[in-house]
């Protein structure tokens, strides 16, 4: 399947796919960082597409132990986070008086007991 194809669906149905029901055998590391920052940087260029990015971040799991892999039904990369994967770049609470926060990929998430939100000082590296 073609990648634009691939970025095509994920802007139309702005689903997940189910990373958690996925158990690949094959693994392996990939020359990506998620920086502090926001950016994407494989083999040490920013990704500039930010549709690519938001394919990969549909993918992205992050395991019990910390790390952060994109997962595929076929195989998982290992990928490295320099902080958080993703940053809050927005805030607003509905009619309900629950919080929702928007992230920097374009993401809304519930604010609850299972999605809670950290402040952490950002790293200065």
């Amino acid at each position: 399947m073609p990648l634009d194809s691939l970025l095509d669906d994920i802007d139309a149905s702005g689903g997940i796919p189910p990373v958690d029901r996925w158990a690949p055998e094959h693994a392996g590391e990939m020359d990506l960082l998620i920086a502090a920052d926001g950016r994407w940087i494989h083999e040490g260029g920013v990704i500039a597409r930010p549709r690519l990015v938001r394919l990969l971040s549909t993918i992205l799991r992050r395991e019990g132990d910390g790390s952060h892999w994109l997962v595929t039904p076929v195989e998982k990369q290992r990928v490295q986070v320099e902080d958080l994967a993703f940053i809050a770049v927005d805030a607003e609470r509905d009619d309900q008086g629950d919080w929702h926060v928007v992230t920097n990929l374009g993401d809304q998430v519930r604010l609850d007991a299972t999605h809670r939100l950290s402040v952490t000082a950002t790293p200065s590296a």
